[in-house]
């Protein structure tokens, strides 16, 4: 087999629970862009003008706090009415939002066709607009409709691209967690190994005085042989040298003395 093909065998079966795990969650997600329902999205738009010149940072304070407003009771009622919504309905479809710098209000709605989206934002627009209205003595501020919305060419949800996305992503978090998990298996048997315990020699009794710890005569080295050896040479001339000594006739000393005494 090559180098190159066996170090494909290799990261493939390293790497198996990422491999199968990212395709699998990118089916997923476009099979999900596939079967869910649409959503559509549209936008109409709403500005406050203040009655006197020169307010433009009295109608933005105002543009925010009517943007807070769109999507409460007093003002839904109305537009439930004419979209044939109930008003609980209406609150999870249409929001407000506004900008810190322009006294401006956009109005969003959502359906679950273009047409009913469009209707959705323009009625909660236009009750927006009335009840403003009626306090503009009071508060110094009209609203004027600014731009109608738009009917929406695609849906806004599900998106295929990112549905696909997402479920690829998903399917590289779970297998990067099955690696290691796999890993943590692998490991945790050797952390969890149990040293031997150290072997306790067994005290020396009278019934049993040979124990297999004490060192035999075949168990001696070279260097105590030896030693023995030149010790029981030493101990022999020894014996050897008193022998001599022992046998050995008397001196000329002793000799003399009994001559001089036969003399006499």
């Amino acid at each position: 087999m090559s180098e190159p093909r066996r170090s494909a065998r290799n990261l493939v079966r390293r790497w198996w629970p990422v491999v199968l795990a990212v395709p699998l969650g990118a089916a997923g997600g476009a099979g999900y862009a596939a079967v869910a329902h649409p959503s559509y999205t549209a936008n109409s738009y709403v500005i406050v003008v203040p009655q006197n010149p020169g307010e433009s940072a009295t109608a933005v304070n105002f543009a925010q706090a009517y943007g807070r407003l769109a999507g409460q009771p007093q003002v839904l009622a109305v537009a439930a009415a004419e979209t044939g919504h109930s008003r609980t309905q209406l609150e999870a479809l249409v929001h407000g939002t506004t900008s810190p710098d322009a006294p401006m209000i956009e109005i969003t709605g959502t359906g679950g066709r273009p047409q009913e989206a469009v209707e959705t934002a323009d009625a909660v627009a236009r009750s927006l607009v009335s009840f403003a209205n009626a306090s503009s003595r009071e508060t110094g501020v009209r609203l004027v409709p600014l731009a109608p919305a738009a009917e929406p060419d695609k849906p806004t949800t599900p998106s295929a691209q990112l549905d696909v996305a997402v479920g690829g992503a998903a399917g590289l978090l779970i297998g990067a967690l099955v690696m290691m998990t796999r890993r943590r298996g692998g490991a945790e048997p050797e952390a969890a190994a149990v040293p031997p315990a150290p072997v306790t020699p067994r005290p020396r009794t009278e019934e049993d005085p040979a124990r297999d710890d004490a060192p035999s005569a075949a168990a001696k080295t070279p260097a105590a042989d030896t030693l023995a050896a030149r010790i029981e040479q030493v101990g022999k001339a020894a014996k050897t040298e008193r022998t001599e000594r022992t046998e050995k006739p008397a001196g000329p000393e002793k000799t003399t003395k009994s001559a001089a005494g036969s003399g006499r």
